[in-house]
């Protein structure tokens, strides 16, 4: 498994708009062959950053997922958000599963 952690620091002032822009957003990503599951994590300090979680099968289907034409469709949304509401740039960090406790058997690489 492969899994995306895009960190994004977020104006306090505009947290619910932010959430909004998540709640409707375009969905694209559920239907990409290879994707699990979505995650959207709210910080529990202001000073802190949302954490948006991605789950794949593999690299391999990330990859796909961010050279696809319903990439770029799916964040077009995210231009539209004024400027304010983010504190700074975005930080992507990706990660491959070597052992997950619910999954019968462990992998290794």
């Amino acid at each position: 498994m492969f899994i995306t952690m895009n960190r994004i620091p977020v104006n306090p002032a505009y947290a619910e708009l932010f959430e909004q822009n998540f709640r409707e957003r375009a969905r694209l990503v559920d239907r990409m062959p290879g994707f699990i599951r979505n995650l959207v994590l709210r910080p529990q300090k202001p000073d802190q950053p949302y954490v948006v979680m991605t789950f794949w099968e593999s690299e391999q289907h990330f990859k796909n997922w961010v050279e696809s034409p319903e990439f770029r469709q799916g964040h077009a949304r995210s231009g539209t958000l004024p400027r304010e509401v983010f504190m700074g740039h975005s930080s992507l960090e990706t990660f491959e599963v070597f052992t997950d406790s619910a999954a019968l058997e462990v992998t290794t690489s």
